[in-house]
């Protein structure tokens, strides 16, 4: 058995002599053990400590072992710190020793969050076989397209055979539809030994609808003052906050120590209500970074903070939560917007104009009257700070037919905001598939009993009943049924459309390439940034970093001969030497072929774009 600096002090522990199990359950009269040996069923009864723990250690048992907990004499349920429910969240849980896998990740520190590129992804729908083993042998295209981090959608034990992840009940067992324990272990080992760093996202704001049994051991883990738009929230600030606190940072602390994961992304942080000082969400942060630190690793946090609130990410010492960063939806608004003419929803704030893109690449977050309370951006915040997309899970996949946003635009305007998200300064994350731009939707997709299924596909389907083209019941009948089977079958991803769309995975590529390479480029500084709208149709992106400039200009519109008076400074303007590094329009990117082009010198410079293209160009004297 390897040593490890974080332990577990609740949950079931492999000691030398037996299994050591502890369960919180402050208002039980008594709590046992139910062991679990084929037909046969062994019961040992534990005892209650003042802080309202029950603790007992059996002998002559290990890993592998299943059992339950008796609550009062009556029903056995899962263990709320289960690492392993092989049967399912009604199922007994397994006592897993996590410190027996042979990691060989020892010279891995960890991400820096200044160079990072995301790769958000479903295991279930990623591979057709939809397990932690099939992802890990997808390890090195991933590394060869160029991303440095993937992102895992919750995995967390929840109902059914499959989910988005976003009704996780056993928060410290990996979904066993996936793999086991160690088949996760493996998956992140592979990963770091490519140097690819590995984000979870993690669900603290409620719990999923089927097999949540934490009431069963409290009533004190939920809040009777909060509710979320999924039900219930957790007790951050009430009596016995303390112990409900400590389940969330222990589940952080266990990936992290357990798993070796790297970041965690803290799904909807707005909605965790908590009047508490520190806040729940500083000391999560706190308590992973001080884990990772015993390991000499780092650790990255991520908030989806949908407040826009830039002091998540701010030093705790100037009143922020000490997040590394937050999801930055603006930049997706404005050029979904700008693309497909969306107005209606969230989307109603937004005008889709290359003034608000260039806005939103310059500032990170484009705060409105929809977010009253947030504090201001300001320079010191940098680029990391600041997660951009053009697809995620729930952009795509909360749309009625789970249609991308490739599906819906063609290819060369497709390539060109590409192109931006890809040379702005800011953490880029890409949703699975959009790189070979994937023909399958991502759509929302459960696996509850029939009575909870009906009402979550009546719940769906009601949720597009305000939107125009949905105000027919007989159209919202068309919309996708979230448990068919068929469903989640048709998000599966097609691997082999890497080739089938060579074009835009190979310009995915080089942009990467770049991003990582470029002597500016690399250089992920919003104070060496500056993003403009020259015409209605076209954004500018000048980066710089010492004497070395590199201009973007992404055309979303009709070709068009610029004068680049005003994008660029004079001395600029009037270098001769410029070079073009990239165009969308080239062939080996599926392009027509039709390149830009520059002609006249000095304030006379004029760039032609044909329609519909981004390109880069290097400056120099």
């Amino acid at each position: 058995m390897t040593e490890r600096a974080w332990e577990m002090a609740l949950g079931a522990t492999v000691t030398a002599d037996g299994v050591r199990f502890a369960v919180w359950a402050p208002d039980r009269r008594s709590v046992s053990v139910v062991l679990s040996t084929g037909d046969a069923s062994e019961e040992v009864p534990l005892r209650r400590d003042e802080d309202g723990v029950w603790r007992g250690e059996i002998a002559g048992i290990g890993a592998g072992t299943r059992y339950r907990y008796r609550v009062d004499g009556g029903q056995a349920f899962p263990d709320p710190r289960s690492r392993s429910q092989p049967e399912g969240v009604h199922g007994p849980s397994e006592v897993v020793d996590p410190t027996t896998f042979p990691w060989t990740d020892a010279p891995w520190t960890g991400p820096d969050p200044a160079t990072l590129v995301i790769y958000e992804l479903h295991v279930g729908t990623f591979t057709p076989e939809g397990s932690f083993a099939a992802l890990t042998a997808e390890l090195p295209e991933l590394k060869r397209l160029g991303i440095t981090a993937i992102e895992l959608m919750p995995v967390a034990e929840c109902a059914g055979r499959w989910n988005w992840g976003y009704d996780g009940v056993d928060l410290y067992a990996p979904s066993h539809h996936y793999g086991t324990p160690d088949d996760l272990r493996r998956l992140v080992d592979a990963a770091h030994v490519l140097g690819i760093a590995v984000f979870l996202d993690v669900v603290y704001n409620h719990l999923g609808p089927e097999g949540n049994y934490l009431r069963q051991f409290s009533e004190r883990y939920f809040s009777e003052r909060y509710r979320t738009a999924w039900g219930e929230g957790l007790n951050w600030d009430g009596e016995d906050a303390g112990p409900v606190r400590q389940f969330v940072m222990d589940n952080a602390a266990a990936w992290i120590a357990e798993y070796h994961i790297d970041g965690l992304r803290l799904d909807a942080t707005h909605t965790m209500a908590d009047a508490s000082d520190p806040s729940i969400i500083r000391e999560i942060a706190e308590c992973a970074r001080e884990v990772a630190a015993q390991a000499g690793r780092r650790v990255v946090m991520i908030a989806e903070e949908g407040r826009h609130e830039i002091l998540r990410t701010r030093p705790v010492e100037e009143g922020g939560d000490g997040l590394d960063a937050i999801w930055a939806d603006d930049f997706h608004h404005e050029t979904r917007v700008a693309l497909t003419n969306a107005h209606e929803n969230y989307y109603a704030w937004y005008a889709g104009t290359t003034n608000g893109i260039a806005r939103a690449i310059n500032q990170g977050l484009v705060l409105t009257d929809r977010h009253p309370k947030s504090a201001p951006i300001e320079e010191r915040d940098p680029a990391s700070a600041f997660i951009f997309c053009i697809q995620n899970h729930d952009q795509v996949g909360n749309r009625p037919y789970g249609d991308r946003l490739h599906h819906e635009v063609n290819a060369k305007r497709y390539a060109v905001v590409s192109t931006l998200l890809l040379t702005s300064p800011e953490t880029p994350l890409l949703f699975m598939g959009q790189e070979f731009a994937a023909s399958t939707p991502f759509l929302y997709f459960t696996d509850h009993p029939e009575a909870l299924g009906r009402q979550v596909t009546a719940g769906r389907r009601e949720e597009f009943s305000g939107f125009r083209a949905f105000h027919d019941p007989y159209l919202r009948e068309t919309i996708p049924d979230p448990q068919a089977e068929s469903t989640f079958r048709a998000s599966k991803l097609h691997l082999q459309e890497r080739l089938l769309h060579a074009g835009v995975y190979e310009l995915y590529r080089e942009l990467l390439r770049l991003r990582r390479d470029d002597p500016v480029l690399s250089q992920h500084d919003r104070a060496h940034t500056r993003a403009s709208a020259p015409s209605a149709q076209i954004v500018a992106i000048h980066r710089w970093w010492g004497a070395e400039q590199r201009l973007v200009l992404a055309n979303l519109g009709h070709a068009i001969d610029l004068e680049i008076a005003g994008v660029l400074d004079l001395t600029l303007i009037q270098r001769r030497a410029w070079t073009l590094r990239l165009a969308t329009s080239e062939l080996r990117f599926g392009g027509t072929g039709e390149m830009p082009t520059t002609s006249g010198i000095g304030t006379g410079r004029v760039v032609h774009l044909p329609a519909r293209t981004a390109a880069i160009w290097s400056i120099a004297d």
